[in-house]
Formats: structure tokens, C-alpha cells, sequence
């Protein structure tokens, strides 16, 4: 089946990845001699966590997007290696953030090896990212991946001041989502447009591209910790209310609901656990809380998709689109 023909309805992620088979086996060929190390925890953590499955979503937006603006390279390789190592060295910090003991379907590193050696592994992935990115040789390359590392730490910090608080707006927790997640995305897909040496206008829309993809994306995982099953999210249903995280189906279930109703949300963020998960998820459905949240995933979705129109057309701009349309139907 040919990308273009996709529908929204039927957007199958496998199919899309598989126009990036080549590049991605390269990825995955560097992501393997990058992580040798003569310590052996190294070692052993790095490769639990970067080889434990996960869709590699964010390097594939790297190398469709490079390909799609016509770059014909090898650099898009290392770059998206290094959004993976980045991304993944932010997953092995949350989980000790968070005491999360459950991530792509198994256990966490910090389960298996400790919290010590996850976040010094984690450091180590830092570590390496900013090796290969001299590699790569761009100043401008660098500057943007160097930013986008210190805008997702801002980010953590953000929203560990927001835990526990249920006066956390919506301002607030987009702000949060950008910095944690979008950022990275934008980054992704500023870099494929620097190496294939496009124009401002063209850079400026795959930013736009990959910040709106990213929002997506980040609000449709927060709506299914409280509409879906954790065999689907490869981890524990609840985490975010577990945690006293208040994300967008909180904030707009208590915008809308009556006084018990908020209450009772403002009471379970203060406290966190997952003692009042069954009622809580009953007020996001009658506040519809969901459809707001999923509303707003579809607005981000479509401008991610629609600052791709004056991208050259062929099959890995389709493929982009295609993602965008993948963001906001994905279950896990």
C-alpha cells in the first residue's frame, strides 16, 4: 500500500515506518556500537532501556522528514540517534522522578537496576548525545539539540512544581507538555530541515510541524492514563493521578464539573494514589473531560498537518501526514 492511499481511519504506524527500513536499521545499527562501554552496568541499563521496544517515533521524524525535504546524506542517521538517546535518558530520570515501576510493557530500569544506576545511565546517555552531535559537525545542529536538552530539563523541574497542586491552568500544563515532550519533536524535524539546507520559511514549518506533533501526541497519552488498559500503555493505568499530576482531563473535568465533583479532584491530586480512580474517571466522562482533551489533539494534529503543504509531494511527506493522523488514533 502506497502512503498516500492511508486514511485517517486506517493509519497503520508498521506500514509508515517501513518507507524508513533502511535508515532505521542504520539507526539502530549506530544506537548499538554507540552504547559499548567498559563499565558493564552501562552497558547492561542502556541497552534494557533503548532496546525494550517503544515505536522509535521520534528518530522515524527525523529521517522521513529529511527525506521528505530532499536530503540525500548520512548525517540524519546520527541526529536521529542522538533524539533517541536523549529521549530515552529523560524516560530513565522520570521514572526515579516519578517511582514508576512500569515502562513499555515491563519492568522499569529503576525496578531492575536501582534508581542510582538509572539516573547515572541516564547521565551517560546525555553524555554520549553531546559526543555524536560534535560528530555531526553543525554548529546549528548543535545549538538546536543543546537548547531542546535544556528546555526538557526546565520542563521536568515545571512540572514537578506542579504535582500536587490542583490550581495548576491550563497555560500551566501546556507549557509543561511543550518543554517535556513537543520540544523534542520540534527539534526532530528543525534538524531534518538544517541538514537538507532548506530556506527559513521551510525550517520554520517543519518547527511548527514537529511542536504541533508533539502536543498531540502528549495529550492523547495523558487522556489514555484514564482510558485505557495498561496491557494497551505497556504501563500502570492511573500513573498520572497516582503521581498528583494534574493533566488535561483533570483540569477541564474541574472547570466543568459541579462543587463535590471538583472537590473531589482537588482533594485526589493534593494526595495522589489511585484510591479515588473509578470516580474520578466517572466525572471525566460526564464533564466530557476526554472529548475536550482529544478535541484539542485533533487542532494540533491538523496544524501539524497543514504547515506540510508547501512541502515537496511525495511518499515521505504523505508519511508525516500520516503520523500526525497516527498521533491522535494510537491506544499505546
Amino acid at each position: 500500500m502506497q502512503v498516500a492511499e492511508l486514511k485517517p481511519e486506517t493509519v497503520n504506524f508498521d506500514e509508515v515506518a517501513m518507507l524508513a527500513t533502511d535508515d532505521m536499521d542504520a539507526v539502530n545499527r549506530l544506537i548499538t556500537s554507540s552504547l559499548e562501554s567498559d563499565v558493564a552496568l552501562v552497558s547492561q541499563v542502556s541497552e534494557y532501556i533503548v532496546m525494550s521496544g517503544g515505536k522509535r517515533l521520534r528518530p522515524l521524524i527525523v529521517l522521513l522528514a529529511a527525506r521528505a525535504l530532499g536530503y540525500a546524506g548520512d548525517q540524519h542517521v546520527r541526529a536521529a540517534t542522538i533524539i533517541e538517546f536523549i529521549h530515552t535518558a529523560t524516560l530513565l530520570h522520570d521514572d526515579v522522578v516519578d517511582s514508576s515501576d512500569r515502562r513499555r510493557g515491563q519492568d522499569s530500569a529503576n525496578t531492575v537496576f536501582g534508581n542510582q544506576a538509572s539516573v547515572l545511565v541516564g547521565d551517560f546517555l546525555y553524555s554520549r548525545s553531546f559526543q555524536m552531535m560534535v560528530d555531526i559537525g553543525d554548529m546549528r545542529v548543535m545549538r538546536i539539540l543543546a537548547d531542546a536538552t535544556n528546555t526538557i530539563a526546565a520542563g521536568e523541574v515545571q512540572q514537578l512544581m506542579n504535582v500536587h497542586d490542583p490550581d495548576t491552568t491550563e497555560d500551566d500544563y501546556q507549557q509543561v507538555i511543550y518543554r517535556k515532550t513537543a520540544r523534542l519533536f520540534e527539534a526532530g524535524a528543525q534538524i531534518a530541515a538544517v541538514l537538507a539546507g532548506q530556506n527559513e520559511t521551510v525550517e520554520a514549518a517543519m518547527v511548527s510541524y514537529g511542536q504541533n506533533l508533539g502536543t498531540a501526541f502528549q495529550l492523547v497519552d495523558d487522556a489514555l492514563d484514564y482510558d485505557a488498559s495498561a496491557e494497551e500503555l505497556g504501563k500502570n493505568l492511573g500513573d498520572d493521578l497516582a503521581e498528583g499530576k494534574p493533566t488535561l482531563p483533570l483540569i477541564h473535568a474541574m472547570q466543568e464539573g459541579n462543587d463535590a465533583q471538583r472537590d473531589l479532584i482537588r482533594k485526589a491530586i493534593v494526595a495522589g494514589g489511585r484510591e479515588q480512580m473509578g470516580a474520578i474517571q466517572e466525572i471525566i466522562q460526564e464533564t466530557g473531560a476526554l472529548e475536550y482533551t482529544a478535541r484539542r489533539a485533533r487542532d494540533a494534529a491538523n496544524a501539524a498537518i497543514a504547515v506540510l503543504a508547501d512541502l515537496p509531494d511525495n511518499k515521505y511527506r504523505q508519511a508525516l501526514v500520516a503520523l500526525a493522523e497516527f498521533s491522535i488514533q494510537r491506544r499505546s
